[in-house]
């Protein structure tokens, strides 16, 4: 996650990170995961990047006293520190004198987006003042992507982004959803901080990587940034003075003449659990709904509709359009979905609001139905689409792990994605200590499928009828197909299956698969 070698992409971020589409479309390439996997940020391709000076270009008579900045710096330092530099000095001014519309535009869209990252911070025991760093990454963009094709609020590769859990595919890119990203990011930068044991460390190889910073330290002998500054790369040597003047003019701005005109304020929301096909625009078009505000929700969705393998996915929709919704569900959901001829007041979206008990206790008022209407499209190859509707229900499950040479808690929270204190509260351990060949337990709340029974014709005989119940009472065996990127732990997260199941089901013995491939999930 490297800046420019210019002085800064911000400068490319103030005349036209606004244009970048909202609804941008990843080319899904199978990226080789190299140590440095935070590559460095450039300003998104749609914009044209203005010749800048290097920062050593800036003269020598600073506008702002340097006793000045360093007491303020003093004042806003907590865990991370603001150390006084030239450097440092050099980009307040930048965001003061040169870049005061881009610094305007930090303000008003924090309110956007740091509480998002206040709250994950505070989870994962990380320094709250990190909340500035994504105005360094990305402009506070959810959806810029960079020429090296790094994505979202925090600027993660497409491979890095799989390996901290972030799924991708040609219609969702997780990199671009702000809670999931920066939850990706929380646990990046904390492993950045227990290989360095320093947040100016921890920045800077969040920007050029733990591999570069560490031949760095190698080179120079030095400890600390600044003792290894002049042997860091050019953009790397910025970054860390760029986040110290973002910090100060995020809380100092005002001093200088500098204000937010119109703040922004998430769209107050409800969600829609989405199972199946939905075309997005035709929702909107019958919801009421404008589509950029849909966008502007769920801006991980790349496309204009969503597959149908779609399973359980959260889709936020506008809380002024709620009560119409739910109100019209019949006609709407009609009008975007392809289903197959359902049983009544069977679910295909369920409908989150704290508002629904002010609505009346109908209990199938909060839902969202189909009409008894069949479509032909559904006579397609019906084992293929999957089209069904899929209920689901959660259950504990229950499964071992053996210690491995080298492991230790932290490593195996993060490989079955639960907490360490979760780990130790179910394996009785009061330390963190644990051996080589130890048993412990891992407990995951796994949703599994109910499946609804489809509805026979009235013109069908009655034996018809019951022989058709009959058979779907039986499991239809689900199918994935392999995409681009996808391994086998990501699948068995998806799915909720152990990796051993998946393998097992599809006679699987490495663990290679390939893009194209079927695999079979449940049978």
């Amino acid at each position: 996650m490297r800046i420019s070698k210019k002085v800064l992409w911000l400068g490319a971020v103030c005349v036209g990170l606004g244009t970048v589409p909202a609804m941008a479309v990843i080319p899904q390439e199978k990226l080789a995961f190299e140590q440095d996997t935070l590559e460095k940020i450039i300003a998104a391709e749609e914009m044209a990047i203005p010749a800048l000076p290097a920062v050593e270009e800036f003269g020598n008579t600073p506008a702002i006293s340097g006793e000045l900045l360093k007491e303020r710096f003093a004042k806003l330092e907590k865990s991370i520190p603001l150390t006084y530099h030239k450097t440092s000095h050099e980009f307040v001014e930048y965001f003061i004198y040169k870049k005061a519309e881009f610094t305007q535009t930090m303000m008003e869209k924090m309110p956007l987006y740091f509480p998002i990252f206040e709250k994950t911070l505070a989870k994962h025991g990380l320094p709250t003042e990190l909340k500035y760093l994504s105005m360094i990454e990305s402009g506070l963009n959810p959806t810029v992507i960079s020429h090296a094709r790094a994505g979202g609020l925090w600027q993660f590769m497409p491979a890095t982004g799989r390996e901290f859990g972030l799924y991708q595919d040609k219609y969702i890119d997780e990199r671009f959803e702000p809670v999931k990203a920066t939850e990706a990011a929380c646990r990046y930068l904390k492993q950045l901080y227990n290989i360095f044991g320093d947040w100016e460390l921890a920045l800077a190889s969040y920007n050029t990587g733990p591999g570069n910073v560490k031949r760095a330290m190698r080179r120079s002998r030095g400890t600390t940034f600044w003792t290894i500054y002049n042997v860091l790369p050019r953009e790397t040597r910025s970054y860390v003075p760029q986040y110290v003047a973002m910090n100060y003019m995020m809380n100092y701005g005002n001093d200088h003449g500098i204000y937010p005109s119109q703040t922004e304020f998430q769209i107050p929301n409800d969600t829609i659990h989405v199972n199946g096909y939905i075309d997005l625009l035709a929702f909107c078009k019958n919801s009421n709904i404008d589509f950029e505000d849909i966008k502007k929700l769920n801006p991980q969705i790349t496309k204009t509709s969503l597959p149908d393998q779609t399973r359980d996915f959260v889709l936020k929709v506008p809380s002024m359009q709620y009560t119409y919704l739910v109100s019209n569900r019949n006609s709407i959901m009609d009008s975007c979905t392809r289903r197959l001829l359902l049983q009544p007041n069977v679910l295909v979206a369920k409908l989150d609001s704290a508002t629904l008990d002010s609505m009346g206790k109908n209990p199938a008022f909060p839902y969202a139905m189909v009409s008894q209407q069949t479509t032909s499209e559904y006579d397609e190859d019906l084992d293929a689409q999957d089209d069904e509707i899929v209920l689901q229900k959660t259950r504990t499950k229950r499964a071992t792990h053996t210690v491995r040479r080298g492991e230790n808690l932290n490593a195996i929270s993060k490989k079955y994605r639960v907490s360490v204190s979760d780990l130790k509260r179910w394996n009785h351990l009061r330390r963190n200590n644990i051996k080589r060949g130890q048993r412990l337990v891992i407990l995951k709340e796994v949703k599994e499928p109910v499946r609804s029974s489809r509805v026979a014709s009235n013109s069908a005989p009655a034996a018809e009828k019951k022989e058709i119940v009959r058979n779907d009472r039986h499991t239809k065996k689900r199918y994935h197909t392999v995409q681009k990127g996808d391994t086998l732990w990501i699948i068995s997260q998806r799915y909720g299956l152990e990796i051993g199941q998946l393998k097992k089901k599809n006679r699987i013995r490495g663990n290679a698969i390939k893009p194209g491939q079927k695999l079979i999930i449940s049978s």
